[in-house]
């Protein structure tokens, strides 16, 4: 087992929009979507930090209330969104507080029935590359991106993104077709199958779905 690959030696960061702004397409049948998507959020943190390959959650947001919501999950550490323009600049924040000692990976804050397990195996399989990307179910965007310690930090987030992450030079991590890991939620349809996956208790909260 090499350093990186070791219990407890990732930074993981999580950003996550305003509820006012996020989630603009996911319409849950009554939901409001505002709490939809901080419940999404919190249980994707959740799952982060109870990872044991991940030494400290880093969540970068412009949500003053987010930390209130979260003051059950240990060992969170918030970064101001601030003057970032995008998604790709505030992760870029979020991962200079990191530093570049440690393994660094961001983590996209819309799976809400992640397993803390799924985490690790991916974040085990990218302690071997020097960058490595997660796609996500529907093979086109991704939900993880890695960078090994002293690696400088870059990602591509956006429409068709892990094509974009590919020609950055990140390796694709074999991660099992049906892992929670690719489960992101953007739609109806892809909470239905979050939910047919399990979604945490926040997100369940709301939408009745089974626990994972």
């Amino acid at each position: 087992m090499t350093p990186e690959s070791a219990p407890g030696s990732w930074a993981v960061v999580v950003p996550v929009k305003s509820p006012a702004i996020g989630k603009s397409r996911l319409d849950a049948g009554g939901v409001d979507r505002r709490e939809l998507a901080r419940a999404i959020a919190l249980d994707t943190i959740a799952a982060a930090a109870a990872c044991d390959d991940v030494a400290q959650v880093y969540v970068v947001t412009d949500d003053a209330a987010l930390p209130l919501h979260a003051h059950d999950i240990p060992g969170l550490r918030f970064v101001p969104e601030g003057d970032a323009r995008g998604l790709n600049e505030a992760i870029a924040a979020g991962a200079d507080v990191a530093g570049e000692r440690m393994p660094r990976a961001a983590l996209l804050g819309d799976l809400p029935s992640l397993r803390p397990r799924d985490l690790a195996e991916a974040l085990r399989q990218a302690a071997s590359v020097d960058r490595g990307v997660v796609a996500d179910a529907e093979r086109t965007g991704s939900t993880l991106v890695t960078a090994r310690a002293t690696v400088p930090w870059d990602a591509a987030f956006g429409a068709d993104s892990f094509a974009r992450h590919r020609a950055l030079g990140c390796v694709a991590l074999d991660v099992p077709p049906g892992s929670t890991l690719r489960r992101d939620v953007d739609t109806a349809d892809q909470l239905r199958a979050a939910a047919a996956l399990g979604v945490g208790p926040r997100t369940t909260a709301l939408v009745g779905a089974p626990a994972g």
